[in-house]
């Protein structure tokens, strides 16, 4: 049992690293092509740490206590992340005015691809370990 909650620390651990970089990536554009881009990048790191985090824990339980459900699991990640992306996106549109809107659009998508890569890329790694 140890070694999976390991594994979910690990998938826990290269999700924030992965959101960090993305940061410090967005925070480069904004300095060297004067973009106003901060809002997006902290909804987007948010989400994706949020999301991240989630994940590690609740596959963690899944293992756990029922390893027969991990296909339902990773389903319903998917279906889930996508759906909550949406909502933020929708959320933002809502509250901001449409001038940002692209740019809000542009950086999410970016945290969310590289978020569901790294989680397509993990468990791939796992589930073919194991």
């Amino acid at each position: 049992m140890d070694k999976i909650r390991k594994t979910s620390i690990n998938y826990i651990r290269q999700g924030l690293y992965i959101s960090a970089a993305l940061f410090l990536l967005t925070l480069l554009v904004m300095q060297v092509w004067f973009l106003d881009l901060l809002t997006p990048a902290i909804v987007s790191v948010a989400f994706t740490l949020i999301v991240c985090i989630t994940i590690g824990v609740v596959w963690n339980y899944v293992v756990k206590n029922s390893p027969d459900s991990l296909p339902t699991f990773f389903t319903a990640v998917s279906g889930f992340r996508l759906l909550l992306a949406l909502a933020v996106m929708f959320i933002y549109y809502l509250l901001d005015n449409n001038d940002t809107m692209l740019k809000f659009f542009i950086v999410f998508m970016v945290f969310y691809v590289a978020s569901l890569a790294h989680h397509t890329v993990f468990f791939s790694r796992v589930s073919n370990r194991s």
